[in-house]
């Protein structure tokens, strides 16, 4: 029999059941079979594959950390091969594969102990193992002798290991504890507790010294304080003792410590506070606290932190005296001085009193660390207007937090497969944002809406959104509804805004995106022109070419981000899109855009040859069975591919239609309204239930039953609008 190295109890072995989630493992065995499911064991990166990270458990026993257990992007993961990590065991398959799980533990320090795990025993490093058998008292530390771990004190004395040739060190004996309620430094209760009482008649041990002095640390104006530094200086401070002074804008509970994120006037960082593992710290500390934090700035995987060792809430003066110094930082620091229009654009210079306020709402929730959801059809021009975006954005969030995958979490771009933000998009919004408020404390997102949620067909999906006061902001060149005002926060367009122009979405919003930040506009000058496929204003081909991007150049991005827009469409494809859009060299585009040319021009050719003509009141129809003649499920989507025959073949009064089972596409050369020709469509066939699903695309639906009357009823509307 031995004790268990946390808590003293007797156990057959050196961990009881209920601690051993708590140790860290050094795996000495040579089979796969011997490791024990739900143990954390020290490891060695082996290397990396597209589905995860091999780990070395020991030689000749490797498992795979797959990149679904992981808690962050696989391409994030800043591990080396050869860097020593923690995993988690998950299953020993019979084949002898070992699925490991991720650890938010990565130090020794982040375990309440170490031991090593060889023939089926284990024993404290320094130790051998028959020696451990036999003599099991040996792991009480010389710093607390085995006299003073009597039976009768066994509770508060817990056992020490020595030696540290496996690398680990020594397991530590003071089980500090921290406060259930974090409160004024003024209002600490002086009276002793029960327990110091009934042992104020011993003289305490130095551990037992240690341990209370720990349990009941808060912030002292009666100690020497720490200085009171700024975020912003962190970086300067590794080692130092640092004292701050802000508000918890998250708190995450990990497997290891609590993480609360503490933001000042000048940015965010992670402060750790440890009682022990996935066991909550300052559980009266709760999210939008103003508080004061003292702790040790440490540089943990080449990211600062703060090591947490007194935290106080601070109330009346202090606490309104750090909201305002927020509050003056964020009015200062959120709106941008001007909008300077890309090209020099007339039409933006005309919406810039609206572009200010969606500008200033995207570096709000920047500053106050609240993630910004953009939502942008994948197609080319909703692809550049979300990259715009998202290349101004990511700096900013890079400048206000110290981790490097806050890039991921503060900034994400959801691609929609339709132009309408309908209630699937908002139900998937709302449910993420809400698991992300409950699981892990965070503020709800500010939702921007860039070619998608302008018109009433979004009105469901937006309403969602309002119900939870999710901060909302729409920008769309093309189209938008007065309705639309009531249910956002901010709404840009030109037609709202009675303001004539030939914009993109993808033009628009990059101007935006220079206001949100000036430092990136250099980058932005050549995506406007990208954003359209014909008819480009002179003034964007300019700017373009002298930004380095010819004629040939810029139709290689256009096609190469459809082409890509289209394949894993609900993926942001962040990287692949910065590669083309920002640092390719040409190389890339010109790849990607001859497989466009080559899949467009093959159904093209295909749907021109059973393209049914037919002329209707003077007005030609091409109509094309999209069902029969197209291949359903690739490229290219119906919409880009009726575009392309609209372009090809229009001459006069002429209109383009795609009908497929249950939906139906129109393209004019007339200004000919979708929604009227909707509306008497239905009138001529009221049992096909039809309704329009998409102004900007002009997208139709029906009954499947009621195909054949739909065509002709849609037909003779639109010949009536020319």
């Amino acid at each position: 029999m031995g004790s268990c190295i946390i808590c003293g109890a007797s156990v057959d072995g050196r961990i009881c059941d209920s601690h051993e989630e708590d140790v860290g493992f050094e795996f000495r065995g040579d089979s796969p079979h011997q490791l024990v499911s739900g143990r954390y064991y020290r490891g060695t990166v082996d290397g990396y594959a597209d589905f995860g990270v091999f780990v070395d458990l020991a030689p000749g026993v490797t498992g795979l950390l797959h990149r679904s257990e992981l808690d962050r992007r696989l391409d994030s993961l800043d591990w080396e091969p050869s860097d020593t990590v923690y995993v988690q065991v998950k299953n020993v398959r019979d084949n002898g594969n070992v699925d490991l799980a991720w650890s938010i533990r990565q130090a020794e320090r982040d375990f309440r102990g170490h031991l090593v795990q060889e023939d089926g025993t284990e024993f404290v490093p320094g130790e051998e193992a028959d020696e451990e058998e036999k003599e099991p008292e040996t792991a009480v530390s010389e710093a607390e002798p085995a006299e003073e771990a009597s039976a009768e004190d066994e509770s508060s004395a817990s056992p020490e290991p020595e030696g540290a040739e496996s690398g680990f060190e020594a397991a530590d004996v003071v089980d500090a504890e921290e406060p259930e309620v974090v409160e004024e430094e003024a209002e600490r209760d002086e009276e002793p507790s029960e327990s110091a009482a009934e042992t104020s008649a011993e003289e305490p041990t130095e551990g037992e010294t240690e341990a209370a002095e720990t349990a009941h640390e808060v912030p002292a104006e009666a100690e020497a304080a720490p200085e009171h530094v700024l975020v912003e200086s962190l970086g300067d401070r590794v080692g130092d003792e640092v004292r701050i002074e802000g508000e918890v804008v998250s708190v995450r509970q990990t497997g290891g410590p609590t993480v609360f994120e503490v933001r000042d006037r000048t940015g965010v960082v992670d402060c750790a506070a440890f009682v022990e593992p996935g066991v909550r710290a300052y559980p009266g500390v709760e999210l939008g606290d103003v508080v004061r934090l003292d702790g040790e700035v440490e540089l943990r995987h080449d990211e600062i932190q703060v090591e947490t060792e007194a935290l106080a809430v601070l109330e009346g003066d202090e606490a309104a005296a750090v909201q305002q110094r927020l509050a003056d930082a964020l009015t200062d620091r959120a709106r941008p001085d001007a909008v300077d229009p890309l090209g020099d654009d007339e039409t933006v210079a005309a919406l810039s009193e609206g572009l200010l306020d969606a500008a200033e709402a995207i570096r709000r929730a920047v500053l106050e660390s609240r993630p910004v959801v953009v939502r942008h059809p994948a197609t080319a021009d909703g692809y550049v207007a979300g990259a715009a975006v998202e290349r101004a954005t990511l700096p900013l969030v890079r400048e206000e937090h110290a981790k490097r995958d806050a890039v991921y979490h503060y900034f994400t771009r959801r691609p929609l497969e339709g132009a309408v933000y309908d209630m699937d998009a908002a139900t998937n919004d709302a449910t993420r944002m809400l698991q992300d408020r409950d699981r892990h404390d965070e503020k709800l997102p500010l939702f921007l809406l860039v070619g998608t949620g302008s018109t009433v067909e979004s009105e469901d999906g937006l309403g969602l959104l309002d119900v939870y006061d999710a901060d909302a902001v729409v920008v769309d060149a093309a189209v938008a509804d007065p309705e639309t005002r009531e249910t956002v926060d901010t709404l840009v367009s030109p037609e709202l805004a009675d303001v004539d122009g030939s914009l993109s979405t993808g033009a628009l919003v990059a101007s935006l995106a220079a206001a949100v930040n000036e430092d990136v506009r250099g980058d932005l000058e050549h995506l406007p022109a990208v954003s359209y496929w014909e008819e480009t204003p002179d003034a964007y081909v300019e700017a373009a070419a002298e930004a380095g991007y010819d004629a040939e150049r810029v139709a290689e991005l256009r096609e190469a981000i459809a082409l890509e827009a289209y394949y894993q469409s609900y993926q942001d494809k962040r990287e692949l899109v910065t590669d083309l859009l920002f640092e390719d060299g040409g190389d890339l585009a010109a790849h990607v855009s001859e497989q466009f040319r080559e899949k467009l021009e093959t159904e093209v050719q295909t749907a021109e040859a059973n393209l049914e003509t037919e002329h209707v009141d003077n007005v030609t129809f091409d109509v094309l069975d999209t069902e029969a003649y197209t291949h359903k499920y690739d490229f290219p989507p119906t919409p880009l591919l009726l575009d392309e025959l609209h372009r090809r073949n229009r001459e006069g009064d002429y209109a383009t239609v795609g009908i497929g089972m249950d939906e139906l596409y129109v393209r004019t050369t007339a200004d000919v309204s979708v929604r009227e020709v909707a509306a008497e469509a239905a009138e001529i066939a009221p049992e096909a239930d039809i309704s329009v699903a998409g102004v900007r695309e002009g997208k139709i639906e029906f009954l499947s039953g009621a195909r054949e009357a739909v065509e002709n009823a849609v037909v003779a509307a639109v010949a009536d609008q020319f």
